[in-house]
């Protein structure tokens, strides 16, 4: 709702072909506690040097990317000069250019099948009015495509011809998503969707390959129902394409190059997202797998003889090959983390012998890489890991399970350990919640909570209900019931890590951001006597205030997912810690963006006053160029000092002698 997510030298391993239906592993069993243990590392001592949060965050972010048309090169954003900008680095390797500098963040490249523009969007310090730019890759020219400060466009794609560029488009007061088309030739703007109602949104346009058609999603506003839609690009007309009866899942991927098939996703065949061939013509789904994990539909390769799907096992991703004429789907043996599709418009590459990829993991920040299927040969691409950050520095958690306090539910969360920490029930722990609450904690890269560990702290992540990637039944248990039963499985995450024997129970850290910030206001306020400090991140603490004050696509979802406020009054206040902050006894510290549209500062304003109005612990910092959360270096690196620093005071980690020496 709110934050709104990679392969090593193993790339070298020929891929491994498994059956396409039911082959992913079973969900596993409950962990017992004292099965974890602290891993020995003879190189890391005791030492107040440790490993510097400046290296860390100093290692490089790696985003959004694409293909140029002759595959020679690769767009992507990264904040290699501290904010995210567009740079190029040829296909074959080698040292990449800076496209575009600007102090704002950019994001969503988009490579017009011409060559000579790359679209890309851009916001205004944090503020998510994004305006669609074009950029030439050969002069560096920049032209502000929308310049429209009110409007915000994105999601850019272009038509197979190079002439249409379409996106989304929401006004600053409006709830709906449309969909537009620039046409370059003309100058002109076409309106693709108009009418939409209040309580849904157009995303994600996908042209067919001769650009007659685009395809694109219609998503309800409490997200437990979307449907496909196909429109004519010249007569405006659109179809329907998933009619169906209750609440289930379609989204668009990729239109088969013929035209005749659509490449999709949905929970429509078991409650689990899986990936299947929408036919046009009859409108039947001819289903490609029928997992109970997270499946994500990729793309066709230009000759359509095959196409990609992602997997989401519990928190690591594998990327998949599938062969039409088969039916038989390879899996890319990839680093064990979260290995994704990469590129905008497509992961082939312009005559399908390669694939654009990412892989993130976590002792390793997300690279692009490429897979030449010419040998199953990998190569990198970027490299964002700083010299002297080693990825045998950083802690690989444990995956495990835990029943929710009802017993309704197991939770799956990850736990990190700091190398050679004694089980003696001395140590501090930290649980760190994801954000979302439509989101999962994943088997990646966490800047935080790698340093957090390498200072002497044990962390768990939960994935609370409400959390994806285990279904539709699991995703939308906390819809009614937002800070309910979700707020106690992230309870029963600091019951279970008590049980290990490493923490000292009166040593324990709330920390999250976005609905990870409001699961945190409502862990210190309804469950004081558990947590010796809270950090909420770019929180919301009242239901009725945050309505009445977020961009008003969040305020459809709040409404879908909360119910009338009027009727659902006793819920809206029981439900607001801000109610019960006189309950709150551990210190805090509060950070949040000057621009942020989906938790506006105004809500951690009201935690400070009230808790200073009573005599409490409290300290913030509203980061005024900022947004719902924080893009530039500086900001980050600031923002982690702090949230340490405080935890440190409040929650001091025992003598552990697990901090890195340089």
């Amino acid at each position: 709702m709110r934050l709104a997510c990679f392969l090593a030298a193993v790339l070298l391993i020929p891929m491994n072909v498994i059956a396409q239906t039911g082959s992913l592993p079973a969900p596993q069993v409950i962990t017992d506690p004292k099965q974890i243990t602290s891993k020995s590392n003879a190189n890391v001592e005791q030492s107040e040097q440790g490993l510097a949060l400046e290296r860390l965050y100093m290692t490089r972010a790696i985003g959004a990317s694409a293909w140029s048309p002759d595959g020679k090169s690769v767009v992507f954003v990264s904040n290699i000069s501290g904010r995210n900008n567009l740079w190029v680095v040829p296909s074959a390797g080698g040292w990449p250019k800076q496209l575009t500098v600007s102090d704002q963040r950019q994001t969503a490249p988009a490579w017009s099948s011409t060559g000579k523009w790359i679209a890309y969007m851009s916001d205004y310090d944090g503020d998510e009015q994004w305006d669609i730019f074009m950029v030439s890759p050969a002069s560096g020219e920049v032209v502000n495509l929308t310049n429209t400060r009110e409007v915000s466009e994105e999601s850019p794609a272009w038509s197979p011809d190079g002439r249409y560029l379409a996106y989304t488009v929401k006004p600053k007061t409006s709830s709906v998503y449309e969909i537009d088309a620039y046409d370059t030739l003309m100058r002109q703007v076409k309106h693709v969707t108009t009418g939409t109602a209040a309580d849904k949104l157009n995303d994600h346009p996908v042209w067919s390959k001769d650009g007659r058609w685009l395809a694109y999603t219609q998503v309800q506003a409490k997200g437990t129902d979307a449907n496909i839609f196909l429109v004519d690009f010249e007569s405006g007309q659109s179809t329907l394409l998933t009619p169906h009866d209750g609440e289930q899942i379609y989204q668009v991927n990729d239109f088969s190059p013929d035209g005749k098939k659509l490449l999709i996703t949905s929970d429509a065949h078991n409650g689990y997202p899986n990936v299947g061939l929408l036919d046009i013509a009859s409108k039947k789904i001819h289903w490609l797998t029928q997992e109970k994990w997270e499946l994500q539909g990729g793309h066709f390769s230009p000759d359509g003889k095959h196409l990609t799907w992602t997997a989401n096992v519990d928190g690591n991703a594998e990327i998949y090959l599938y062969t039409v004429a088969t039916g038989k789907a390879s899996a890319l043996a990839l680093a064990k983390g979260m290995n994704d599709l990469a590129g905008s418009a497509s992961a082939f590459n312009h005559d399908g012998s390669q694939l654009l990829c990412y892989h993130n993991g976590p002792t390793s920040p997300n690279d692009l890489w490429t897979y030449s299927f010419a040998g199953n040969k990998a190569t990198q691409l970027t490299h964002s890991l700083m010299a002297g950050v080693q990825p045998d520095h950083m802690v690989e958690p444990f995956l495990v399970h835990y029943p929710s306090r009802d017993k309704k539910w197991t939770i799956s969360a990850l736990v990190y350990l700091p190398f050679n920490m004694a089980r003696n029930a001395q140590n501090a722990a930290i649980v760190y919640v994801h954000g979302g609450p439509a989101s999962q904690t994943v088997n990646s890269f966490n800047r935080f909570v790698q340093y957090m560990v390498n200072q002497g702290y044990m962390v768990i992540a939960p994935n609370y209900r409400g959390s994806t990637g285990y279904g539709k039944e699991f995703q939308q248990a906390n819809i009614g019931d937002m800070g309910g039963g979700d707020l106690q499985d992230v309870l029963a995450a600091a019951d279970w890590i008590k049980q290990t024997g490493y923490p000292d129970p009166k040593k324990l850290a709330l920390v999250g951001g976005s609905y990870g910030g409001y699961m945190t206001m409502m862990g210190v306020s309804k469950a004081p006597e558990v947590w010796a400090a809270g950090v909420p991140i770019v929180p919301f603490v009242n239901w009725f205030t945050e309505i009445a004050n977020e961009d008003p696509v969040l305020q459809q979802m709040d409404l879908a997912t909360m119910g009338d406020p009027v009727k659902n009054k006793a819920l809206y206040e029981d439900r607001s810690p801000i109610n019960f902050i006189d309950q709150v006894k551990a210190p805090l510290l509060l950070l949040a963006g000057g621009n942020d549209p989906r938790c506006p500062k105004s809500e951690t304003q009201q935690v400070v006053d009230a808790i200073k109005k009573r005599g409490g612990i409290v300290d913030s910092k509203i980061y005024e160029n900022e947004g719902h959360g924080f893009a530039r270096i500086e900001n980050q690196i600031d923002a982690y000092k702090r949230v340490a620093g405080f935890l440190k005071a409040h929650v001091p980690p025992a003598e552990c002698g697990c901090k890195l020496t340089f």
